[in-house]
Parts: C-alpha cells; sequence; structure tokens
C-alpha cells in the first residue's frame, strides 16, 4: 500500500471517529427504546473494512440508509451480511457490546445466525459480478449514511421516522461525514441504496460535486426486490450508465 492510498483509508477511519463521536452525544427519546452505535462496540472490523477497501479513490459510492440488526449492527461492516463479510472480504473481528443492549436484539458479532437480506443480496450481486473483493472494491466503495440503529423494543425504526427535533442534528452529522467520504475517495458517482439515502447524498453533497443515481433496496419488505433484486439493480445501474451493459 503506497502512501497515496495510506492517506485516503486514513482520511476514512478519522472521518468515522469524528462521525461515531458527534452521534454519541445526541439523544434521542421514544418510542425509541435503544440506539446502537456499531462505529464504537464494533469498530475494530469497521477499521479493517476502512483499511483494506477504502485505501484508493473510486468510481463508485453505494451509500445505504442506517445499519440493519444482523448486519452492520452485529460486525461493523454496511450490509454486513456475515457470510459475506467473513467469507468473502475475510473480516472477523471482536465484536463488543453498546452501553444499553436491547434483549430482543442481543449483539452476537460474527456469531450471529440470523442472515441479514438486504446485505446478502447486496454484497452476493457484487460477487457474483466481480468475483473477488479486490475486483469490486477497486472502483466501489460501500458506506451507510446514519451509523446509528434505532430500535422500539423489538421494532427496527429507520432514521426517517426520527422527529425533526432529532432528526435536524443526526443529519448535520452524517452530511458533514459523508462529505469527507466524497472528498477522500473523490468518487464520479454516488449511489443511493434506497430513495432516503439518495436524496440525503444529494442535499448533503450538491449536484454539481458528483452524479447521483439509486437501485432499488434490497429489503425483503419491498415486494418489488423479492422478485429478483440481483436483475433490477444491475438493469438500473446499466441504463444510468454507472456499470457498462
Amino acid at each position: 500500500m503506497n502512501n497515496t492510498n495510506t492517506a485516503v483509508s486514513e482520511q476514512l477511519i478519522d472521518a468515522a471517529l469524528r462521525l461515531s463521536e458527534a452521534v454519541d452525544r445526541l439523544h434521542f427519546s421514544p418510542p425509541v427504546s435503544h440506539v446502537y452505535n456499531p462505529l464504537s462496540y464494533a469498530w475494530t472490523p469497521h477499521e479493517l473494512y476502512l483499511q483494506r477497501f477504502g485505501a484508493s479513490r473510486k468510481k463508485v459510492v453505494f451509500l445505504g440508509m442506517n445499519p440493519g440488526p444482523f448486519g452492520m449492527v452485529q460486525c461493523g461492516v454496511p450490509f454486513g451480511e456475515i457470510a459475506a463479510v467473513r467469507d468473502w472480504m475475510g473480516i472477523e473481528a471482536p465484536v463488543g457490546k453498546p452501553a444499553s443492549e436491547n434483549p430482543k436484539r442481543p449483539i452476537e458479532g460474527f456469531a450471529c445466525p440470523r442472515s441479514e437480506v438486504s446485505g446478502r443480496r447486496l454484497w452476493g450481486l457484487f460477487a457474483q459480478r466481480f468475483g473477488t473483493p479486490d475486483a469490486f472494491f477497486a472502483e466501489h466503495f460501500v458506506a451507510n449514511y446514519c451509523p446509528l440503529a434505532f430500535f422500539d423494543l423489538g421494532r427496527n425504526v429507520t432514521p426517517d421516522k426520527l422527529p425533526a427535533s432529532e432528526t435536524i442534528p443526526l443529519y448535520a452529522a452524517c452530511d458533514a461525514h459523508l462529505r469527507d467520504v466524497v472528498s477522500a475517495v473523490q468518487p464520479d458517482w454516488v449511489i443511493g441504496v434506497g430513495g432516503f439515502a439518495e436524496t440525503r447524498a444529494i442535499e448533503a453533497i450538491g449536484r454539481d460535486k458528483v452524479r447521483f443515481g439509486r437501485v432499488l433496496h434490497p429489503s425483503p419488505a419491498s415486494p418489488a426486490a423479492n422478485r429478483g433484486w440481483a436483475e433490477a439493480a444491475t438493469k438500473q445501474l446499466v441504463a444510468q450508465g454507472v456499470w457498462p451493459a
């Protein structure tokens, strides 16, 4: 790894640490019962992800909304389906616990037996199209807009469902981090995985900085995604000119 590439990953690491500290200062009210910050308790695998796969300029940044309960919440990697992170990316590291653990959403780290369907679909497509992580990450990167996961006891609460009084400071921190990511990896494209991420990216970065697009979110809650997400996402990326046909 040359000095230029080391500098890119160090910028991403510094930006993630600043984001983690900023969001840890925020407070959230009921019905949110628990807030998880995997940039804190799952920092070790997250830092490995940035060191290994964020150490160069990129053509495309894929941007998700926030951590899933069986993905990044468990292993610190965006859309972190355990098998994809451990077996495809080769990342496995100790994971701690949040200060207040939700008994209905325990942190099991890389021992988590549940599948993060969105992550399985996303990383599955990338593995199928590019083969190796090095081939994919040569020009691509995957990040989340918001690093926090929110729970109403056993239920997942997405950031867009929070009151404006709480999203204003949260989005300010997330916007600043996203600008730092774009400054570090200098992409041509930022692709929102779902409409929320695309909207927030445009708001944070501005249309004159990069090109924007979106793909269908791979969540199993989406009927369209359940009818062949990989094929649909590939068609969208080709149609937008992000990927060659």
